[in-house]
């Protein structure tokens, strides 16, 4: 593992700082980072991110080199994990104030939560429901507790759903397609689940 090093992307999105600290604490090397030569450089690449779809991708279209991320992610096939509205974003458009773009590397959208009766924006812990095996859950057994914020989620085919949550209704907590990976939780504030996930995410290959 002492070969890892991880580009933490970032475009402004408020919660980068947790995630470094999250990567750092469990030993592995990290730089924040949209330069060119680090998103080339690094094994694994991470797209966090807070607030809004539009927004966010305002900012990444100006900020992050796409057609570098692309290739390095598409072609090269380096394990990426998008957080909260980086994992929105990997997805065709998002309904968040208006109809916006997103990077168009997995088929879906991202919609309003259907949360029936229980308050938006959907805060706090709630566990997730493993659909399919994937070395992003390995070991975590029954600690299988999150921590989420957010009002929108996405809706995508049935073949990339790793694990749901319920609030209100069932939504897709997680997503994978090959060296793709993205949480609508957030790990950097998940305490021991966090960890662990975020320790199998760096041991990929």
């Amino acid at each position: 593992m002492k070969n890892v090093k991880v580009c933490l992307l970032d475009y402004g999105s408020g919660n980068v700082r947790s995630v470094f600290n999250l990567i750092n604490h469990i030993g592995f090397r990290v730089v924040v980072s949209n330069d060119e030569k680090d998103i080339r450089s690094c094994t694994h690449l991470i797209l966090p991110g807070v607030g809004s779809f539009g927004t966010a991708m305002d900012k990444i279209k100006r900020k992050i080199p796409l057609s570098v991320l692309d290739k390095e992610v598409l072609i090269k096939k380096k394990p990426f994990l998008g957080i909260c509205v980086g994992l929105q974003v990997i997805f065709q458009k998002g309904y968040e104030f208006g109809e916006h773009d997103g990077l168009g590397w997995l088929n879906g959208i991202v919609e309003k939560l259907d949360s029936e009766n229980h308050p938006l924006p959907h805060i706090g812990w709630n566990s997730i429901k493993e659909k399919k095996r994937s070395p992003l859950f390995t070991g975590l057994g029954k600690i299988n507790d999150f921590y989420f914020v957010h009002s929108f989620a996405v809706k995508t085919d049935a073949a990339l759903v790793i694990s749901k949550t319920f609030y209100g209704n069932t939504f897709c907590s997680a997503i994978q397609k090959d060296n793709i990976f993205g949480v609508q939780f957030h790990p950097e504030k998940s305490q021991k689940a966090g960890i662990v996930l975020m320790k199998n995410f760096l041991s990929l290959i």
